[in-house]
């Protein structure tokens, strides 16, 4: 006699196999994930003391405003990893990191990176935190119930979950195309403008364009980057890959060159780990931004 067995056995076991398969790969996932963030924290980190040591052995002593910059600068860092990952704790060391540089350029008299430090990058942190928590970023509580010896239990702890990230509509795109291009030429016509006057004032030998176009091109991808971030968008990291592409460029040029020094390597060594960051971003923002399947049955 042939033994017939109930469909819905099937279904529990390739349902089971698929729970199995899902949990391997979130642990594979999360594992990857946390050795990936400790080698480009560790890199990142390593880069960025050695650039700092550099610009010290320059002056004649070690000042207690270069060892704020350098610390910063490590909070800049730990904000970037953060913010590849979707964590909300991301916005705290961007207002360590905003701050100590916005006192930095004020000190140095760069009152132009003071402004933009100041009244832009530092109020886009706090704007950034409320559209996060608004979209399921910070710590939940959550509750798993249990049966055992015949009693219901009722576990309850906290854990930090991810920014639920969205993505651009085509239109979208298109308004942030028009913005580089509007926001690029404008920069651009602006620093073409103040190194006219250093070359009528004898301060510069010549205008570079080149250097000039791609100091704007950046400038603008940064600004529109940060809006992005701050709106958690996925999109922001097509900009922030292009930033440190131009910007591995941009070192890599002047490396080629006779004012190269040891300060030029470690920049390229030090946006190459940026770069590797926001890739990483990337793959992990693709995921964030996917619309969450609803059960059979269950409304969304």
């Amino acid at each position: 006699m042939r033994t017939v067995y109930p469909s819905i056995y099937y279904q529990s076991s390739f349902s089971s196999m698929t729970d199995i398969k899902e949990t391997a790969t979130r642990f594979n996932d999360k594992k990857f994930n946390f050795w990936f963030n400790m080698f480009i924290l560790v890199g990142m980190i390593t880069a960025v003391v050695v650039v700092n040591v550099l610009k010290i052995r320059t002056q004649d002593a070690i000042t207690v405003k270069q060892i704020v910059v350098t610390i910063g600068a490590i909070m800049g860092v730990v904000n970037t990893v953060l913010s590849a990952n979707g964590n909300i704790w991301t916005f705290l060391f961007g207002v360590l990191d905003v701050s100590i540089g916005a006192y930095a350029n004020y000190d140095s008299g760069n009152m132009g990176q003071f402004a933009q430090h100041a009244f832009y990058f530092l109020p886009m942190q706090f704007i950034g935190y409320w559209q996060w928590r608004k979209r399921g970023a910070g710590r939940k509580i959550v509750k798993s119930e249990s049966a055992e010896d015949g009693a219901e239990s009722v576990k309850v702890k906290t854990e930090v979950s991810k920014v639920k990230a969205r993505r651009l509509t085509g239109r979208q795109w298109i308004y942030v195309g028009i913005a580089i291009i509007v926001g690029t030429a404008l920069c651009y016509g602006i620093l073409y403008w103040v190194d006219l006057k250093l070359l009528e004032a004898g301060k510069i030998a010549e205008i570079d364009k080149a250097k000039l176009f791609l100091d704007a091109f950046v400038l603008v991808l940064n600004l529109i980057g940060q809006i992005l971030m701050s709106w958690a968008y996925m999109d922001q990291w097509y900009l922030w890959n292009l930033v440190n592409i131009f910007s591995i460029l941009l070192w890599t040029n002047r490396l080629m060159s006779a004012e190269s020094d040891s300060y030029t390597i470690v920049m390229v060594i030090k946006y190459s780990f940026y770069l590797l960051n926001s890739i990483n971003g990337l793959r992990i923002w693709l995921k964030l931004s996917r619309p969450v399947s609803q059960p059979s049955g269950e409304k969304a």
